[in-house]
């Protein structure tokens, strides 16, 4: 039995969303201090959950944590800056979590430089949010089976016959989740910060309002010079 006033802190912070077949959680927002560079900037954290018994009540989500091993699974969140739900324009980037770019500063991608340079355009612009999508490393093929990706790498495959060669589509990407969150946080259009025209097109097609896009280029280095290579020339991403 939840202490009434924990129950009306999370109350306040908790949303159900619905779906067809299943409904996603987003607890937030939460205060959250980050470091750019040497400034640090206040972001409003958001966090969800999709499951398809998932419980419709404070008490119910609270009694689900302790019996799921969520640790075990893997939860999406977004970084909100301003005023995000009425501003005129606003940036967002979909960001397909890198564990070896982003957490580790690996220079065989170019995923931590995108990180931290969509941050700091959104907060340039004034308004708007990046979206860390945690089923999304390595193209939607999960941590492990990137690593055996790499092991081909090594031996002369690009990232697209990688992937091909296990078994995988090139893109196993969905954004159904991250746009339902996305429309219940802005209803107006946003410019989305991406090279990449298929993820615009995917975005489109999984319900997108957008009023254009911004390209985000760099983070080169004599380790992922194939892998920009074939970004442009097998995945169609300008440059």
């Amino acid at each position: 039995m939840l202490h009434k006033q924990v129950k009306d802190i999370l109350a306040e912070k908790i949303t159900i969303l619905e779906k067809k077949e299943e409904n996603v959680c987003l607890v937030g927002p939460i205060q959250l201090p980050v470091k750019l560079e040497e400034k640090t900037v206040m972001f409003q954290w958001y966090s969800w959950l999709t499951c398809k018994e998932l419980p419709t009540t404070t008490e119910g989500i609270v009694e689900m944590l302790s019996s799921v091993q969520l640790a075990d699974m893997q939860q999406s969140s977004v970084l909100v800056y301003g005023d995000f739900n009425e501003s005129k324009e606003a940036l967002i980037r979909m960001h397909s979590i890198c564990h070896t770019g982003d957490i580790f500063g690996s220079q065989k991608c170019d995923c931590g430089y995108q990180l931290k340079q969509s941050m700091k355009m959104i907060v340039e612009k004034g308004s708007g949010a990046l979206f860390y999508l945690a089923n999304h490393e390595g193209r939607g093929i999960g941590l492990f089976s990137k690593a055996m990706a790499y092991l081909l790498q090594e031996q002369g495959y690009d990232t697209v016959e990688a992937n091909l060669e296990l078994g995988f589509r090139d893109d196993s990407r969905s954004y159904e989740d991250a746009i339902l969150v996305l429309n219940h946080l802005r209803p107006l259009p946003v410019t989305l910060i991406t090279n990449n025209p298929k993820k615009l097109e995917a975005l489109k097609q999984a319900g997108l309002s957008h009023s254009g896009h911004t390209p985000l280029w760099g983070g080169e280095s004599p380790y992922n010079e194939k892998y920009l290579e074939t970004k442009i020339e097998k995945s169609g991403h300008m440059k």
